[in-house]
């Protein structure tokens, strides 16, 4: 990489100065962590994989009206994106129980919910990232009532997206983590996606065999990481049909391609 302004590291990306005023350069890393980083490993080529899904995801809620941080990929690893002041929440998305949901209420992993249920959870690595309630996030003045009224409609436009993006492709939106940032232009101030959507921030199932094709197959040691997310890759067409799986490294499809 070219030497510049680091401006944050977190577990699974870099965060750079951008070229412009108002720009970032997001930093793709391989490294794969759980369990609040008690868990820890650097899986060849999943940085790649999540930079592309990830694009591949933000330019299709971008066509369909949902404001993101994504400018454009630059490379492999780097994305440009504009500068945000990230609201300190974790958007969670669940529609179907699976990880903590089941574990706190007692449900059956793969129970369809009555309805799709949002969760918020303050993002504080030293605690573990706790769940919060909205009297939680206006008490501390995380966000106001409008804020999460905004954050609630976009989170469940971009679950009725990727619901019916990845149904096409054969995979189940199980759940999914989604993070906003303020951005600010003279007076005006606007909530607008940022972070990451892939892999490493959704569950994902294959609808026919249910296996999983998410972050969880490090979690629960299942093995072949990379190799699942390139599968998502590959449904989605950012990889080509005749790609080996089995290669190191993945093939991507040509913009051109796209």
């Amino acid at each position: 990489m070219a030497r510049r302004k680091q401006i944050y590291e977190g577990k699974a990306k870099i965060l750079f100065e951008g070229p412009e005023p108002g720009t970032i350069i997001q930093y793709f890393k391989d490294d794969a962590t759980a369990f609040n980083n008690q868990k820890h490993a650097v899986l060849e080529g999943k940085g790649v994989l999540n930079n592309r899904i990830s694009e591949y995801i933000m330019m299709g809620l971008e066509r369909i009206g949902v404001t993101t941080h994504f400018i454009r990929r630059l490379n492999m690893r780097e994305q440009l994106v504009r500068h945000v002041e990230i609201v300190p929440i974790e958007v969670v998305m669940r529609n179907i129980a699976a990880g903590s949901i089941s574990k706190r209420l007692g449900l059956e992993d793969g129970a369809v919910l009555p309805r799709s249920i949002i969760e918020f959870y303050y993002k504080d690595d030293k605690l573990g990232d706790p769940l919060v309630s909205e009297e939680h996030i206006t008490a501390f003045n995380w966000a106001n009532p409008q804020e999460i009224d905004d954050m609630m409609a976009i989170s469940l436009r971009i679950n009725d997206f990727l619901s019916g993006l990845f149904a096409g492709v054969g995979i189940k939106l199980v759940d999914f983590k989604v993070e906003f940032g303020r951005q600010y232009e003279g007076d005006m101030m606007r909530l607008i996606v940022a972070d990451e959507i892939s892999p490493d921030s959704c569950r994902l199932w294959d609808m026919e065999s249910g296996d999983i094709m998410d972050k969880d197959r490090f979690r629960k040691d299942l093995g072949d990481v990379t190799d699942a997310y390139r599968e998502v890759a590959r449904r989605l067409g950012v990889l080509r049909e005749s790609e080996n799986p089995g290669q190191s490294g993945p093939v991507l499809v040509s913009d051109n391609g796209d």
